[in-house]
């Protein structure tokens, strides 16, 4: 049984392995605005923070624009932040209306909105959020690459990527993580994580409780179901989301538990 509780993310970076989600720090169940209770959403992150979570994922096409915006808002005083995670390729320009666009364009754009929103100089991991149909996905990837040759983008992610697709990034530039939905009761990605783990990627499973991106409530107990994963295999960082700082709690002490 695994119980390492940090993952060297890319190498460099320490990360706790129970992270946090931000897609519901937004208006739900549009996912289409800022969070109404926007004084609560930041307090909840910076409970977060002082529990040891210090990875935080996001993503421009949450909002779009707002969970990163939260999460800047949260921590842009502070001198050392925690490690931001979010992605870009995905815009949602009205409720219900996801748009995937993969080309150099998009994807530098948006490092730029998520820099400004974000409040940082760097981000620390910008993932691929989706592949674009459109753009081939070595495409997409030599325009983070350029981004991060820039300094702007420290580490380079995927999600939703199959390991043909995996493959084919990392014939591009070094990928630090896959992001890809998987729980204990969707477990296609099993030979994905294996393969991740050989290469010394981070792989973040998104819907560890099972439940619909659009709606309230799991499928699974949470600290059953994080603390499957988090035995699953070493590589794996889990990021729950929640709006509850009770059920954050419970989150973060998944750990006792095992």
């Amino acid at each position: 049984m695994n119980t390492s509780k940090t993952f060297l993310l890319g190498g460099t970076d320490s990360i706790n392995r129970i992270g946090y989600g931000a897609m519901r720090l937004t208006n739900q169940p549009s996912n289409f605005g800022a969070y109404p209770n926007w004084q609560q959403g930041l307090e909840l992150l910076q409970e977060a923070s002082a529990l040891g979570v210090n990875f935080f994922d996001s993503a421009y096409a949450y909002g779009p624009g707002w969970a990163d915006k939260i999460i800047g808002e949260a921590f842009g005083n502070l001198d050392k932040k925690p490690f931001f995670a979010t992605k870009g390729g995905v815009d949602k320009p009205a409720p219900g209306n996801i748009v995937t666009d993969g080309s150099e364009k998009m994807l530098l754009q948006q490092i730029d909105k998520a820099l400004v929103n974000l409040k940082v100089e760097q981000i620390d991991l910008f993932q691929l959020h989706r592949v674009d149909p459109n753009t081939p996905i070595e495409i997409s990837v030599a325009a983070i690459a350029k981004a991060q040759k820039a300094g702007k983008v420290k580490h380079i992610g995927l999600s939703n990527v199959s390991r043909d697709q995996l493959d084919a990034g990392l014939s591009v530039a070094a990928i630090a993580s896959v992001q890809n939905r998987f729980n204990q009761n969707e477990q296609g990605d099993n030979d994905l994580v294996d393969y991740t783990l050989a290469k010394g990627i981070a792989y973040i499973p998104y819907g560890p409780l099972g439940a619909h991106p659009m709606k309230q409530g799991a499928a699974l107990p949470s600290q059953q179901a994080l603390k499957w994963l988090l035995e699953r295999s070493p590589n794996i960082i889990v990021i729950p989301g929640t709006t509850s700082i009770t059920h954050l709690r419970e989150n973060v002490t998944t750990w006792e538990t095992m």
